[in-house]
């Protein structure tokens, strides 16, 4: 733990052991909802609100909820959105644990850094404007709208912690080049973001290079059929205090409309473990995933298979669903290992509105790499591109550390608020990351 993160935890420590007022238990349904309001230079002003609907039946089994169901409507002025609707229950069908999520994530502006990790350069002074050496800002970009309908059942087996998973995902990604003449919009002369006749990108270099093949350079659809088996122990779906969570799930793309077929493996492990109770844990997550056969297209090679999404999108790695602080697709092959380590602290509690509150703090190591790297030719790819794009470093560990602040409203609205440092110029350099619920 770096010293300013060691100096708030003891600052804050006094707090952990304070006397409590006791929780009111919430009965029927109970409403969060947060207006949506962000700026980005290059895709404008952010714009929506949000929306989380629990009910807790009778209250007997509170914190734990009957239904829940989120919504999210927000856009960036220059086209960027999220239109979400995601609902989970165990009581719709008895015994039986559902998730689904419907969701549509036109993005002007998707990161691509190429595959195999430290194996593809990344060149920050390209994307800086003040720079002599820069290129573009969205020399790292293409255009990405992506749909999905994704259900996912859950059971047990007997009155054991282990069960069995089952699950559909369908997408449609449509991939291009981002729009430069909308993203030029209203910029002044010095502002203007070249055009890919005089700055092509490298998605559009990966498809000259024949790394991406014309097939699959515009996307297409993803029908994922997904079974596994879990152990499920913990004690609270939200902010588990302890317990264990594991997942083994083997996910197999079925043919549609010639689009390539493939199968792939993953395990996730996560472990809470209590140091104080109700007030601080120890939590960690590890996961594996790898291609086992066919061939994986680009625009499905940055997605980690998972049972339960905990925001929109479920990124391999880089970003924060997995290294915060690290750019989101830096780290892109066709199997990957990863591992988040947080300490947990429930600083304060109060109530307010008839609601229970609590401030979290969590401070967290991320790292992780590529252990199954794409194989490809680069016999079209000239020497000077090589020397620029690929260069000769090996693949290694990618890390991060950070720490995350959250306020959560009746222990399952969880505003999250993380601070990520990438350790490497490589990964990028430092992000802030505001969401919902903490990350595993």
């Amino acid at each position: 733990m770096t010293k300013p993160l060691l100096l708030i935890t003891l600052c804050l420590m006094p707090f952990f052991c304070m006397a409590q007022e006791q929780e009111e238990i919430k009965k029927g349904y109970n409403v969060g909802a947060l207006p949506v309001v962000s700026y980005d230079h290059d895709l404008g002003f952010q714009y929506g609100f949000l929306a989380n609907i629990y009910n807790y039946g009778d209250g007997q089994d509170y914190p734990q909820y009957h239904h829940s169901l989120y919504m999210e409507y927000s856009r960036f002025t220059k086209g960027s959105s999220i239109y979400r609707l995601y609902y989970d229950s165990e009581y719709l069908i008895p015994k039986i644990r559902l998730t689904a999520d419907l969701s549509y994530i036109p993005n002007e502006a998707e990161n691509f850094f190429g595959y195999n990790g430290y194996e593809s350069r990344y060149h920050p002074e390209w994307e800086d404007q003040e720079s002599s050496a820069y290129k573009s800002k969205m020399f790292y970009r293409f255009k990405n709208d992506f749909f999905r309908f994704k259900v996912d059942f859950q059971g047990k087996f007997a009155q054991s912690h282990w069960g069995w998973i089952a699950g559909w995902n369908m997408q449609k990604i449509s991939s291009d080049l981002v729009d430069i003449d909308k993203l030029n919009k209203g910029k002044s002369a010095d502002e203007l973001i070249p055009s890919h006749d005089d700055q092509p990108g490298l998605f559009q270099k990966y498809q000259e290079w024949g790394i991406i093949s014309d097939e699959e350079a515009s996307g297409g659809w993803i029908p994922l059929l997904t079974a596994g088996i879990t152990y499920d122990s913990r004690d609270q779906l939200a902010c588990p205090m302890s317990g264990m969570w594991f997942e083994s799930l083997i996910s197999q793309a079925l043919p549609f409309e010639n689009q390539p077929t493939y199968t792939i493996g993953s395990m996730i492990f996560r472990h809470y473990i209590t140091i104080v109770p109700k007030n601080i844990n120890f939590s960690y997550r590890l996961a594996l995933q790898s291609k086992i056969g066919g061939d994986i297209p680009f625009y499905a090679k940055n997605q980690m298979i998972t049972s339960v999404l905990t925001g929109a999108s479920s990124y391999a790695l880089g970003g924060g669903s997995s290294l915060r602080g690290v750019l989101r697709n830096r780290v892109v092959g066709d199997g990957f290992g990863l591992a988040n380590i947080e300490m947990r602290f429930k600083v304060v509690r109060w109530q307010m509105l008839n609601q229970n509150f609590y401030l979290g703090l969590v401070p967290f190591v991320d790292g992780g790499m590529i252990i199954n790297p794409v194989d490809f030719d680069k016999s079209q790819i000239s020497d000077e591109d090589l020397a620029l794009h690929f260069g000769d470093q090996n693949e290694s560990l990618h890390l991060s550390m950070g720490v995350g602040t959250m306020v959560a409203m009746n222990d399952n609205f969880i505003i999250s608020i993380d601070y990520g440092k990438a350790l490497n110029l490589q990964d990028g350099n430092n992000a802030v990351y505001i969401g919902l619920n903490y990350m595993f």
